[in-house]
């Protein structure tokens, strides 16, 4: 199984970018906090290369900018490329699958916005009242 779930800040403003074939592809790095303090009594980050494709990408650079709180949801990849000077260059990355908006701030802007949330499944349910007598039902 390769899943992977991570929830942290993106470090930059993400880029989209028009591939051949009609395809689009966006990356940015997620900073995000590691649970314990290190030996000078500061939290540590980890920087977390995520790249995200077709529709999910034009979102993420539509609403997000630095700063931005995400969670994403995918799988691990491994790849390997020769940089300018002939040398092999291997990465890994998360492929974002799914993506949760949880403050989001918008391209070149300090001002956080807190997306609203979905519609509770019980809300539709709130003028249903269950009757007082019991039911008989017919036996089959």
């Amino acid at each position: 199984m390769n899943q992977v779930g991570l929830v942290g800040r993106l470090t930059k403003d993400p880029v989209l970018r028009h591939l051949s074939g009609n395809r689009v592809q966006t990356h940015f790095s997620l900073a995000i906090n590691r649970n314990f303090k290190n030996s000078r009594g500061e939290v540590d980050a980890d920087f977390i290369l995520c790249t995200v494709w077709g529709k999910l990408a034009e979102h993420i650079v539509k609403y997000c900018g630095k700063g931005s709180l995400v969670g994403a949801n995918g799988r691990i990849q491994s790849r390997s490329f020769l940089n300018e000077e002939s040398t092999k260059v291997f990465i890994t990355e998360v492929v974002v699958e799914d993506v949760r908006f949880y403050q989001l701030k918008p391209r070149d802007s300090d001002e956080a916005i807190v997306p609203p949330k979905p519609p509770d499944e019980q809300d539709g349910l709130k003028d249903f009242v269950l009757p007082e007598e019991e039911v008989q039902l017919p036996v089959v």
